[in-house]
């Protein structure tokens, strides 16, 4: 009973055991549930915290950018009120300089544009309808009309100035355009005023340089050559006393320093000085001198209009064109009196010249004004020249060596005048070349040449015609030589000429004592280019008659030559080359005879030990040539 009570009680303990660890469980259990619970309403809490905070940051970002764009207005309206008040005010000073300060005052010049401003901000203010800017606008108007006064009289007075006698217009000019913002003011504010202006200074300068120009051209007038060519003083007339008297026709001479750049932009010349000097000019020297001056003076005023009138493009041309039309007018007008009577090419070539150097110079200086003026001077000039050129052409073309009076051998003066003329054109017209000028010089050369040929017919015999032919050409390629280039159509036309006849005449002064040497030469190279020289075997005689001839005469023959060449050319280098071609030619000569008595043909022949060793007669010869 005992140990069955003892294991009962075991039992019941046991299971109080595990009632008890049971219910420790369920408390552990229960305790995690309410801390879960806790936890679970903790977070919830921070949530609904965060959630509060972030709706309170996004209240405040946007109460931030509102504020900020507020400012923003804010300080627009502050920043355009600010200016509309700062416009409105029309401050003392302002008011006080207007209307006491002289014009010159830099004060003026700075408060004047500042009411400029005001007028402006007043005009643009009417066109919105603005209520305050009625306050202001009385006063700026009574300143603007005041301004306006004081500025018209201060420009009028200064263009009234011009009008003085011996008054330096460029100096009150330079003044103006200190104050060119003037104008502008007038412009923009009193049309009506400006337009004055702009008429008083157009009708005063034109009548001062149309005044000046006609003075000027007339006192330059007075010192021009008396002596000029007429119509009957052509290259093709017979020389006469009048004619020799004006040389510089066809001679450039210092005539073409006129184009060199320290006389083309030189200073102009003085009448009056010229005078006291007893000083005469050419024509083309007056016509650079009063060109230049009115190149000069009319870049200047086309740089003064554009700059103080601001006007450009065809408004400026136009406005340039009413002060200087005038005095264009008269220069063309007289231009073409003289341009009707004139006869002396060079001077109307070295004219043309001018204009087209002046032309560049203005374009240079980026003025167009006088552009239309250079083109008017122009085709009066060109078809002058053409004329004129062409009335020479014809008179040589006319001309009959008959009657020209006595032969002689030496240069013409015709193909002088020739050679002067076209030396002078050609280096002329090296600069600035034109095509209707050389095609009108190649005529010309054209009727030289075949007048000389005509003159040339005259004499008798043909060594005459020769030495004629040569020292013409020779002369006129000098001549030509001193101021055309070397590669021109007219020195390379006459050096074939002389080449050729010189050629011809060294065979012609050659044939007298050698021409039988010559003969047999010429045939036995002839033979034996066919294979036939065995023809002239039996000429022993003639060829011993040859050998011991020449080896006899050759030196007083060669000396006559010499002698007899000098004699007949007027040019010493010229006829020292002719020398030294004939005995060039006939060492050719002898070297060749010596050749063809070395062929078997002639070997046996005794008179070949006669001959003259080649190289000393070469030697021999050069004692002869004459020495420079």
């Amino acid at each position: 009973m005992i140990l069955g009570d003892l294991d009962l009680t075991t039992d019941e303990f046991i299971l109080d055991e595990v009632d008890i660890h049971i219910q420790a469980n369920l408390e552990d259990e229960l305790v995690k549930e309410a801390l879960k619970t806790r936890i679970e309403g903790m977070l919830s809490g921070f949530q609904s915290d965060l959630s509060s905070i972030s709706s309170e940051i996004q209240t405040l970002q946007q109460q931030s950018v509102s504020m900020s764009l507020r400012l923003k207005n804010r300080q627009a309206v502050r920043s355009q009120l600010s200016q509309l008040v700062d416009e409105l005010v029309v401050p003392s000073i302002m008011i006080s300089v207007i209307l006491d300060s002289t014009v010159t005052e830099q004060d003026f010049l700075e408060q004047l544009h500042e009411l400029n401003n005001k007028i402006n901000f007043a005009k643009e203010l009417s066109f919105r309808e603005t209520l305050a800017c009625a306050d202001i606008q009385d006063i700026v108007d009574r300143l603007k009309i005041k301004a306006v006064s004081k500025i018209r009289e201060f420009i009028l007075q200064k263009i009234y100035s011009f009008r003085k006698p011996m008054t330096n217009y460029q100096i009150p000019q330079n003044t103006l355009l200190k104050y060119r913002f003037f104008y502008q003011f007038l412009l923009a504010n009193e049309r009506t005023v400006a337009k004055e202006i702009r008429d008083e200074y157009v009708d005063t300068m034109s009548k001062i340089y149309y005044s000046y120009f006609k003075s000027y051209s007339g006192r330059l007038l007075k010192v021009q050559y008396e002596d000029v060519a007429d119509k009957d003083d052509l290259m093709g007339v017979e020389d006469t006393p009048s004619l020799k008297s004006r040389n510089t026709i066809f001679t450039l001479g210092q005539r073409g320093a006129v184009l060199s750049p320290a006389e083309l932009e030189g200073p102009i010349l003085i009448p009056h000085a010229a005078q006291r000097g007893d000083c005469r000019y050419p024509y083309e020297t007056l016509f650079r001198s009063q060109h230049y001056a009115l190149l000069d003076n009319g870049c200047r005023e086309f740089l003064f209009l554009s700059d103080f009138f601001m006007v450009a493009g065809n408004s400026a041309l136009d406005l340039f064109n009413s002060v200087m039309g005038k005095t264009l007018s008269m220069f063309l007008k007289n231009m073409s009196t003289y341009v009707s009577d004139c006869y002396d090419s060079i001077a109307v070539f070295l004219c043309i010249h001018i204009i087209l150097r002046f032309k560049a110079i203005t374009a240079k200086r980026n003025v167009p004004a006088l552009d239309r003026y250079w083109e008017a001077v122009l085709e009066m000039l060109w078809p002058r020249f053409e004329l004129i050129l062409e009335m020479n052409i014809q008179s040589i073309r006319n001309t009959d060596p008959q009657k020209l009076g006595v032969l002689d051998t030496r240069p013409h003066y015709i193909t002088r005048r020739y050679a002067e003329f076209c030396s002078a054109i050609v280096s002329i017209n090296q600069t600035f070349p034109n095509e209707r000028t050389n095609a009108l010089l190649g005529q010309l050369q054209i009727e030289v040449e075949n007048f000389v040929l005509r003159m040339a017919a005259e004499f008798p015999s043909r060594r005459d015609q020769l030495i004629f032919l040569i020292n013409n050409y020779d002369m006129m390629l000098g001549v030509l030589m001193e101021r055309a280039s070397d590669d021109s159509k007219e020195v390379e036309g006459f050096q074939q000429l002389l080449l050729a006849r010189t050629q011809e005449f060294i065979e012609e002064i050659l044939a007298p004592p050698f021409g039988g040497m010559i003969s047999f030469v010429k045939e036995s190279e002839a033979l034996m280019e066919k294979g036939q020289l065995d023809k002239l075997k039996n000429d022993e005689v003639r060829i011993t008659q040859l050998v011991r001839g020449f080896s006899s005469t050759w030196k007083q023959s060669v000396e006559a030559l010499s002698q007899d060449v000098m004699r007949s050319f007027t040019n010493f280098k010229n006829g020292t080359s002719i020398i030294q071609g004939a005995l060039t030619q006939l060492i050719q000569y002898y070297h060749g005879f010596h050749k063809i008595l070395s062929q078997p043909t002639f070997r046996s022949l005794a008179a070949r030990s006669e001959l003259i060793n080649l190289h000393h007669l070469m030697v021999e010869v050069k004692k002869h040539k004459p020495n420079f």
